[in-house]
């Protein structure tokens, strides 16, 4: 039996001590955690004090309760997908991404009608309330599993501006390139990812474990004087991906030499 003899509540306690077990390797990556009656043994504590420090690991994100099977350590590993974010255009004006062909879509598409809120706003440099068509995607990544949730928001202005964007809103990102090119726009992307702890429903549609984060990305396709045209938005799990880019220099403007 390991004897408990640190400041602070008894189940605080028992969660440190399982910590330090698992960060000194004793308890691998993947691999279960004792019993409750294990625990309770090891630690001389009561049941409802093993079920508090479990639960203070769980919020913490050091550990995964799996229904019918227990606790397991969380695993450290790589994530199990790499989402590329270059955008290549072929000689036919087509637009590719890599991961294109990874994803399947689990439900059709569903297409709908909205307003800009603050944040989307400002990414699109429009006022809150602006009408807005939205797409909503769920994909699968084939080979991992992994799930995303994929948004569209185009601005009333620019769907009427282009007839078949705006007659069919809910297309995949590159046939909206390809619309908005051949309606003269000559296109750049900028693009934020953060880190944030989901909504709900977020968690339930990916399928989060618990005290996960979600990757948040925001594309914004810019056209002619630089304007903002669309703004796409891509949510996946923080322990199922990593995002990877390819950095260029900018060309800097040549300077005029003083006479």
């Amino acid at each position: 039996m390991t004897e408990i003899q640190r400041p602070g509540a008894l189940y605080q306690q028992v969660a440190a001590a399982i910590r330090e077990a698992i960060l000194a390797g004793e308890f691998a990556p993947d691999s279960p955690l004792p019993s409750e009656s294990q625990l309770i043994a090891r630690y001389g504590v009561s049941r409802p004090t093993v079920r508090n420090a479990i639960a203070a690991l769980r919020a913490e994100g050091l550990i995964d309760v799996r229904h019918g099977k227990g606790s397991f350590v969380r695993s450290d590993g790589q994530p199990a997908l790499t989402i590329e974010r270059r955008i290549s255009r072929t000689g036919d004006d087509r637009f590719t991404m890599p991961n294109g062909d990874a994803w399947e879509e689990t439900e059709a598409p569903t297409t709908y009608r909205t307003r800009t809120t603050k944040a989307t706003g400002r990414l699109l440099q429009l006022a809150e309330e602006e009408a807005l068509f939205g797409c909503d995607r769920l994909l699968n990544a084939l080979d991992t599993g992994t799930r995303a949730m994929h948004r569209t928001l185009i601005p009333f202005e620019v769907a009427e501006a282009v007839p078949l964007l705006g007659k069919e809103p809910c297309q995949r990102p590159a046939a909206i390139y390809r619309l908005l090119t051949q309606d003269g726009h000559t296109l750049w992307w900028s693009e934020t990812v953060r880190a944030r702890m989901p909504l709900p429903d977020e968690r339930a549609t990916l399928q989060l474990p618990d005290a996960t984060p979600v990757l948040h990305l925001s594309r914004v396709a810019h056209g002619t004087d630089d304007r903002p045209l669309i703004l796409e938005e891509l949510r996946v799990g923080a322990d199922r991906a990593e995002v990877a880019y390819r950095i260029t220099a900018d060309k800097q403007p040549a300077r005029r030499r003083q006479a």
